[in-house]
């Protein structure tokens, strides 16, 4: 201690964290506040008063140091000691079965003299929310970090700081150290709250809590994410100095004493019933829960038989997410809508009465086409059933059948674009009518946003609104025009700042040197995808062999066939096209030539589909695959040689298991790159 300073003030400087550090954990954590709020800022104001006049006494575990940081430029990688691993789902009772039976088998396996009592499994519920991990050093949180792609993550401390419920220094009798995994959510009552604000300052809501958290935690102003009501629970843990465990809950008892708040509510289950029990149990709970919950997780609890189950490449296997099914509620569709997208095709929108499901306001699902109508027999003014498919995406399941039904009116799309007014055709064999007006201004919006999207020219800050603004203005009247902009323009416009602008401008330039296949892709030819993108550059290797290309000689490369040639042929024989491409190169987008494909590879004649999560990004997967030879698809057919599986994976699993495709996870697929 400095000898400047008083002892009674260093005490009552140490006195005052303790006593806040205690009410923090009673108000966040156990919710049993002993001072009101008052007193709670009046010791927060006093400890602030003796830290602004006695420097030396600032600690890092100061509840004055929750937010205060400066703004970063950017998010440091930070690795983990232990993969933070993601987990596979089980969809139905059956699956979880399946599951349940082969952990059995494994431990038994394993060692069957040291597993010889009933499997006790733990199940909690299953937040959905942003994976982080907690580092405390000798009880002081020294690193918080979100999961990344299991192996490596990004430095968020300062942002995590700012989160009132996790303690910056830990309770009690602390290990050396203490990597605590849990996820970082959003209260289901402040999203809703925040979504409307938003709305009325005119900004885009969150599509859903976890969005919402996500968004929240990687800002790079730590002020902004503590005007967030964001949260924490804790569920597992990574490396531990000084303190051993046997099982599961007695580690998750221990970091509650400790102050961090654990996941609950949890329940020990011995055996399978008893895990459908809790889960039963839970589900009629979700939309009373405090966070948005999508399942339930179910993890062996004896540690010693988890470690004798190991890991897959992504995954552990001894747990598993048992997912709840979608949420359904049911309401009025008012109106029907019609949208237009980058190719023209139009698009019919419900327009629904508004209604929470799940806690997240929906007032418009997808009606697909016109095929989908008619299936639905879908009119205005009838009562739907409306889901979140996988808790996102709006979908109206079905009609609730009433006595006027009949009398309301079909819905039939418009045989004229609604933006444009040019006519609507609809090809034969095509379930989509299209805009045929080559200057609609809904097509060239869905054009630019595909153009500069992370897949494409992976031009960031052009988002939504940014796009719109550039269309409205007419500052952009095709892609090209996107490299004539000047910093000058963009901070004219609505919510763009200098400095913004100049970022954006930053971001188109280093756009200009993308790989063929990136600037094809972002073109936005019909038919033509990521991975036919990557056939095309690497069978003809240059913009201008593409251009010139016969339908003939497009149709002889394989993966490409008559209905793909046709639409490229047909779509570089338009004379504005051959003038944007034009355009494009005189304003220094490069078309750099692609190495030719490798042609007798070890995938040739192989066709792979990745799903669920991956230790590499999708894309650089299906290169990969290209590269060698194969080809990369997004859906599942009998054609299909592979299915790549990771956690998550959904219904591609399932319909490979239906068309009896091979299924390997993403080590089996590393172990054929490396033989080939």
């Amino acid at each position: 201690m400095s000898k400047n300073i008083p002892r009674d003030i260093s005490t009552e400087a140490r006195e005052l964290r303790e006593d806040l550090l205690r009410h923090s954990h009673l108000y966040y954590v156990l919710d049993r506040p002993e001072v009101t709020d008052a007193e709670y800022d009046a010791l927060l104001r006093r400890l602030e008063a003796i830290e602004a006049q006695y420097p030396e006494l600032v600690t890092p575990d100061s509840p004055t140091q929750r937010v205060g940081a400066q703004p970063a430029k950017e998010f440091r990688p930070v690795p983990h000691r232990l993969p933070m691993l993601s987990l596979n789902n089980a969809m139905n009772e059956a699956e979880l079965r399946e599951w349940f039976q082969q952990i059995s088998s494994g431990i038994s396996a394993a060692d069957g003299a040291l597993f010889q009592t009933e499997i006790e499994l733990v199940a909690e519920p299953k937040l959905d929310g942003l994976a982080v991990e907690l580092i405390y050093e000798n009880g002081l949180l020294v690193t918080g970090a979100t999961r990344g792609d299991g192996s490596t993550g990004e430095d968020v401390i300062q942002n995590i700081k700012t989160i009132r419920c996790i303690p910056l220094r830990l309770m009690g009798r602390f290990p050396r150290l203490l990597e605590v995994r849990g996820e970082v959510y959003f209260p289901s009552d402040k999203f809703a709250e925040m979504n409307r604000k938003r709305r009325e300052d005119g900004d885009e809501p969150f599509a859903n809590p976890r969005n919402a958290a996500a968004g929240s935690l990687r800002q790079l102003d730590p002020r902004v994410t503590a005007s967030r009501p964001l949260k924490f629970f804790a569920h597992g843990i990574g490396t531990v100095h000084g303190r051993k465990f046997d099982k599961y809950s007695h580690a998750i008892a221990f970091i509650a004493e400790l102050g961090l708040p654990a996941i609950q509510p949890t329940h020990i289950c011995r055996g399978f019933h008893e895990v459908m029990k809790f889960y039963n149990g839970l589900l009629p709970k979700r939309d009373d829960m405090p966070f948005e919950m999508d399942g339930v997780v179910v993890k062996v609890n004896d540690l010693r038989q988890q470690e004798a189950l190991g890991t897959r490449s992504r995954s552990p296997r001894y747990a598993i997410a048992f997912k709840f099914p979608p949420r359904q509620q049911q309401t009025l569709l008012e109106n029907i809508v019609v949208q237009v997208g980058r190719t023209g095709a139009l698009t019919p929108v419900a327009c629904l009465r508004r209604v929470s499901i799940g806690g997240v306001m929906v007032e418009r699902a997808t009606l697909h086409n016109q095929d989908e109508i008619d299936r639905l027999d879908v009119r205005v003014g009838d009562t739907v059933i409306v889901q979140r498919a996988g808790d996102v995406i709006p979908d109206v399941v079905h009609v609730v059948p009433d006595a006027a039904h009949e009398q309301r009116p079909r819905f039939i799309l418009p045989g004229t674009c609604p933006v444009c007014g040019s006519p609507a055709v609809r090809p034969d064999g095509e379930v989509v009518a299209r805009c045929t007006g080559i200057a609609c201004p809904a097509q060239l919006e869905g054009w630019i946003k595909h153009f500069t999207s992370r897949l494409a020219m992976d031009i960031e800050g052009v988002g939504e609104k940014l796009v719109r603004q550039l269309v409205d203005t007419q500052l952009v009247k095709s892609p090209a025009h996107l490299y004539r902009l000047t910093a000058e323009q963009l901070a004219g416009l609505e919510r763009m700042g200098g400095k913004s602008a100049a970022n954006v401008i930053e971001q188109i330039d280093a756009s200009r040197a993308r790989p063929l296949e990136r600037v094809i892709f972002a073109l936005g030819i019909r038919q033509v995808g990521e991975h036919v993108a990557q056939v095309l550059a690497g069978n003809f290797g240059s913009i201008d062999a593409l251009i010139a290309a016969t339908e003939e000689q497009l149709a002889s490369v394989h993966e490409i066939g008559p209905v793909i040639a046709k639409s490229v042929r047909e779509y570089f024989q338009r004379r504005d096209i051959q003038a944007l491409v034009a355009e494009l190169k005189s304003l220094g987008v490069q078309f750099p030539s692609a190495a030719p494909m490798r042609t007798g590879g070890k995938f040739t004649g192989l066709s792979f589909v990745f799903t669920g999560s991956l230790s590499m990004p999708r894309d650089a997967a299906e290169r990969l695959v290209a590269t060698l030879g194969g080809r990369a698809s997004s859906s599942v057919s009998k054609k299909t040689t592979y299915l790549v599986a990771g956690p998550g994976a959904g219904s591609k699993l399932e319909n490979a298991r239906k068309l009896g495709v091979k299924i390997i996870e993403e080590e089996q697929f590393n172990k054929l790159v490396q033989e080939a």
